[in-house]
This record gives structure tokens, C-alpha cells and sequence, in this order.
């Protein structure tokens, strides 16, 4: 068995999962037909600000949220609901959203690019 690389990893999530441009997740979340996942570190919202509505779920924590028979889940893993999830810059949240494919969530995306990709696009971040 090959060793794969970090970068080979997220190539292959991408194929296999449903990838939004920042433009998409804006018109989703002003549709009110999606919740918005924050998969970034705590120093990462403090430092870069956040997506008004995004519900933070630290990556090192997102199974343990997401499911719903841990006393740890959050109700906004809903696997009846979309759910979008968005990183930095898009490598963590592909890798996370195949995950949660892994646990049953159907209705589930990434934005890919992540919060830098929103920010190029010069849509609004709450610091």
C-alpha cells in the first residue's frame, strides 16, 4: 500500500463529496435551506472572524457533535437538515463532510476554498 499525502487525501474527498463555491453557500444560507458548519479552531475564528450564523464545531470534535447518541452531540447536526462545512481553506471540510457521509448525513457539502475563498469574494465576516 502506497502512503498517501495530506494533499492526496483531500484531492480524493473532493471527488467523492459536493463542493460549493462561496457564492452558492451565501445564496443557501439566505434561503434559509442550510446550516452553516465552522469545522475551524477557536484561535482561527479570533484571528480571521466567522460567517454570521456559521455554528462552531471544531474539527477535533465534529463525530462526537455529530452524533446523535453522545451526551457531547449538538442539535445542529441534524441529519434530516443541510448542513454546509467550511474550514480555512477547504481541505479540512472535504475531509470532514466524507466523514459525516461515513455516519449516515446525506444532505451534506463543503465550501470549497473555505473562509479565505468568502473573504476573496468579499462577502461579510463578523470579527
Amino acid at each position: 500500500m502506497t502512503a498517501k499525502s495530506a494533499a492526496d487525501l483531500v484531492k480524493e474527498a473532493k471527488q467523492h463529496i459536493e463542493n460549493l463555491t462561496p457564492q452558492q453557500v451565501q445564496e443557501e444560507l439566505s434561503n434559509g435551506h442550510a446550516t452553516l458548519i465552522d469545522i475551524r479552531e477557536s484561535e482561527e475564528l479570533a484571528q480571521n472572524g466567522k460567517i454570521a450564523g456559521a455554528v462552531h464545531a471544531p474539527r477535533g470534535m465534529l463525530e462526537f457533535y455529530a452524533d446523535a447518541s453522545l451526551p457531547y452531540h449538538k442539535p445542529a447536526f441534524d441529519k434530516g437538515k443541510r448542513l454546509i462545512l467550511h474550514c480555512a481553506s477547504g481541505g479540512r471540510s472535504a475531509l470532514a463532510v466524507q466523514t459525516l457521509q461515513q455516519m449516515g448525513y446525506e444532505n451534506v457539502a463543503h465550501m470549497d476554498g473555505g473562509i479565505k475563498a468568502w473573504k476573496e469574494a468579499s462577502l461579510p465576516v463578523e470579527e
